[in-house]
């Protein structure tokens, strides 16, 4: 190892191309807000199905990370703190949570409500009860986020049987979901 922190030496990404992606990240989040405001405003026809294809990506890359994190605690709390291993952990939970998890969380959270008013008025027992669960998932987002935290600090706030049977509770979460919106009871 170089000392550069990276798995056998060599770091993914180099300073300077973080630097890159980031830009090309707040270019393309500016121009989705714009575009969402845009679409508010004159209201295309269009608008409401594609806003509902931005909602439904933006919330599969969201589960995604609900799912994996989990299970990289898993193995996380296993390996020996402060070793490359518990390293390279550190920096797949942190790429993992604030390049793809967060941003996804908040274009879920911002196309879904748009949905809600366009689509709803806000108006429907089912859809408040759906918005009820979305807020469980982003507790669970919180509690993983302060997780690797903790890991990072060299911690282990949990077993790794705990963190498997952790795992469930954004399954169980988006059951509910699912079945709220599909089935629309209480409508």
């Amino acid at each position: 190892m170089s000392g550069d922190g990276g798995i056998g030496g060599d770091k993914a990404v180099s300073a300077s191309e973080g630097r890159r992606a980031a830009r090309r990240a707040a270019f393309w989040i500016v121009t989705v807000v714009v575009l969402a405001v845009l679409g508010i405003i004159f209201q295309p026809p269009w608008f409401y199905e594609w806003l509902k294809v931005l909602h439904l990506v933006a919330l599969i890359s969201w589960m995604v990370g609900l799912f994996y994190l989990p299970r990289i605690f898993v193995y996380h709390s296993d390996c020996e703190p402060d070793s490359e291993t518990d390293r390279t952990f550190v920096v797949m939970e942190s790429r993992l949570l604030k390049v793809i998890m967060a941003p996804a969380m908040l274009v879920t959270w911002g196309a879904g409500l748009m949905l809600a008013w366009l689509g709803f008025g806000f108006f429907g027992l089912w859809l408040w009860l759906k918005i009820l669960l979305v807020v469980g998932l982003t507790g669970f987002h919180h509690y993983l986020a302060k997780s690797a935290k903790r890991f990072a600090a060299g911690e282990r706030p949990g077993s790794a049987r705990g963190w498997r049977m952790r795992n469930e509770i954004p399954t169980l979460l988006m059951i509910g979901i699912v079945v709220l919106v599909i089935i629309k009871p209480f409508s």
